[in-house]
């Protein structure tokens, strides 16, 4: 697999340090966009689609603890990388306990940091593969496709389903006969959890009951206050 032209972003407050990087593993084929705290650093994250996060602990406004942490809220499975000048045991397990993924203390030879971008991303990109959704899953009567994003009747009729629809509904299919949390859905899917994006949950699980009424097995039961329930039966 190759890990070049990945997109990565370097937050480094030390504009001389991190420009360096910056070219460094540009020249290495990486596409890489240079944040100079962390403030930049989430607005940059939330911008763009990144493979992997590269972190300078000690910054100004917002420090890569605290950063990492909302990076996490918005991607579980992006890797992290801490770069720190200090080598002290309890900042390296308060880094590890937040999810990073790796820890270079500076200085480090630059080699070794592509290589461990190039381990960790492949790492990821094969994590996704084995967690992809199944091509066939069985609702009833239905056959629903989430690849595909299809939601096929008796093997007769084909339905296609927008992105948000083919989400939520895989959402509950991975938890059927149990809850989904409302939170978790509008957080995953929405990326935010608000009265506008609950409402527009809402319009999403009224289609799905829709496509899903012509099996009188299925309900998609509402949970006051918590959020929906795949039931078939």
């Amino acid at each position: 697999m190759n890990t070049r032209n990945k997109h990565v972003l370097l937050v480094e407050d030390d504009l001389n340090y991190g420009t360096i990087l910056r070219d460094y593993l540009q020249l290495n084929r990486y596409k890489v966009v240079l944040a100079r705290n962390g403030l930049e650093g989430f607005e940059k994250f939330k911008k763009s689609d990144f493979d992997i996060c590269v972190l300078d602990v000690m910054m100004p406004y917002k420090d890569g603890f605290t950063l990492a942490k909302e990076i996490r809220s918005k991607n579980k499975s992006i890797p992290i990388v801490f770069l720190t000048a200090k080598s002290m045991k309890d900042d390296v397990l308060k880094g590890y306990k937040i999810g990073a993924d790796d820890y270079l203390t500076k200085p480090f030879d630059s080699d070794i940091l592509m290589k461990k971008l190039d381990v960790l991303i492949q790492r990821n990109e094969q994590n996704k593969e084995k967690s992809k959704p199944k091509s066939r899953i069985v609702i009833g009567d239905f056959i629903f496709n989430p690849r595909l994003r299809t939601l096929t009747y008796k093997d007769d009729e084909v339905r296609s389903l927008s992105p948000k629809e083919n989400q939520l509904l895989l959402m509950l299919v991975e938890t059927k006969d149990d809850l989904l949390s409302r939170n978790k859905a509008l957080s995953e899917i929405w990326n935010d959890d608000n009265y506008f994006t609950s409402r527009s949950m809402d319009v999403y699980i009224a289609k799905l009951r829709k496509y899903l009424g012509s099996d009188s097995n299925i309900e998609i039961a509402n949970i006051h206050g918590e959020g929906f329930r795949l039931i078939t039966s």
